[in-house]
């Protein structure tokens, strides 16, 4: 008998999940909206693979690369922010390969997409790195893992055939003191007043450009003083706590509050987060800061944390790392703190 599962998402929406097992033939599973769908779906799909007139591929010559990209794209609307970040990624795919069929979409054909990634120019106008390419190529993947795993419409993924690029190690570029005081004056003389506050929110909670965009006054919880980042890189809610600092220059930008329940809104469009990515490069360019982008102010709290005496578990947690893997690029800056802990430690054991 099919397994008919309720999977209820964050936002509220419900979806219906089909399992069918049928011996000699790998486990079917498809999602639908409707319960009704999930029904019809699986009583002919067991009754096929039973008489044995059950072609697996009939699905993938059914559809399109443009129709998973677009079901998954309804997938990914669960976590805004997440759907944000890959979007530019599922326009190309579906510009590039929207027209095939899933049954003509094999490895050989993905990868020499992959080489067409590398060789073109991305939005800034730059030939795209080899991470770029590899969150391309993960986007992709993750497509069309469902197809396999839960929309039925694909047997196997065609991407894990598909060799990832060699990456260069991880950048790490933080702030020295003489260059935070630059930044941060610059950023307070600016023409965008609201560039301070988000400078300043970035530099004590280490939190991610889309995160403090998306922040709305109800984040704000002055009285505990925590800041909550509901819309996050990995789809998961973080509190963090709110240095006094960050406390007064939020609660001094309060007064200016326009009408809207963002903290940063659009002046053109309150309902829209504000876009201050020309004003942050203009205060780079006053601070006179080269080789700086804006998520190294994530690697700068990080730094500032490490050197105080925060251990990589903490820093982890503050950051939203699920691993401790991104976070060991600060072990190097904690080797002062760990000293002095190794030799309190021993000071009291033996008396030397």
């Amino acid at each position: 008998m099919p397994s008919i599962n309720l999977h209820a998402a964050q936002d509220g929406s419900k979806s219906f999940r089909v399992r069918i097992r049928v011996k000699g033939y790998p486990v079917q599973t498809a999602t639908f909206k409707r319960r009704t769908d999930a029904v019809r779906w699986a009583h002919s799909t067991e009754a096929a693979m039973r008489e044995g007139r059950y072609l697996p591929s009939a699905e993938a010559r059914r559809h399109t690369v443009a129709d998973l990209l677009q079901r998954y794209a309804a997938v990914l609307a669960a976590r805004p922010a997440t759907l944000e970040a890959r979007r530019h990624h599922l326009e190309w795919w579906s510009k590039n390969l929207g027209h095939l069929l899933l049954s003509d979409l094999t490895t050989p054909k993905i990868v020499e997409l992959r080489e067409q990634l590398g060789q073109e120019h991305g939005l800034r106008g730059k030939v795209r790195t080899t991470a770029t390419v590899n969150r391309f190529m993960a986007s992709l993947s993750h497509a069309c893992t469902l197809a396999v795993r839960e929309f039925g419409w694909l047997q196997e993924n065609p991407c894990t055939k598909v060799r990832k690029l060699k990456e260069p190690r991880g950048r790490v570029r933080f702030l020295g003191q003489e260059e935070r005081e630059r930044l941060l004056k610059a950023c307070k003389e600016a023409k965008c007043k609201p560039l301070y506050p988000i400078v300043m929110l970035a530099l004590t909670t280490g939190a991610r450009r889309n995160e403090i965009a998306s922040l709305r006054w109800r984040d704000i919880d002055f009285v505990r003083r925590r800041v909550v980042f509901e819309h996050t890189k990995n789809g998961e809610r973080r509190g963090v706590p709110l240095a006094t600092v960050a406390i007064d220059i939020l609660q001094e930008w309060g007064k200016t509050r326009a009408l809207s329940p963002l903290l940063f809104p659009s002046p053109k469009n309150l309902a829209k987060p504000l876009d201050f990515i020309k004003s942050w490069e203009r205060a780079l360019e006053r601070a006179e800061l080269a080789d700086f982008k804006f998520h190294d102010l994530r690697h700068s709290a990080a730094s500032m944390l490490a050197m105080n005496g925060a251990s990589l578990l903490e820093i982890a947690e503050i950051l939203g790392h699920k691993t401790m893997q991104m976070v060991k690029r600060y072990a190097h800056l904690a080797e002062s703190h760990t000293a002095e802990v190794v030799e309190r430690v021993n000071r009291k054991i033996f008396g030397v």
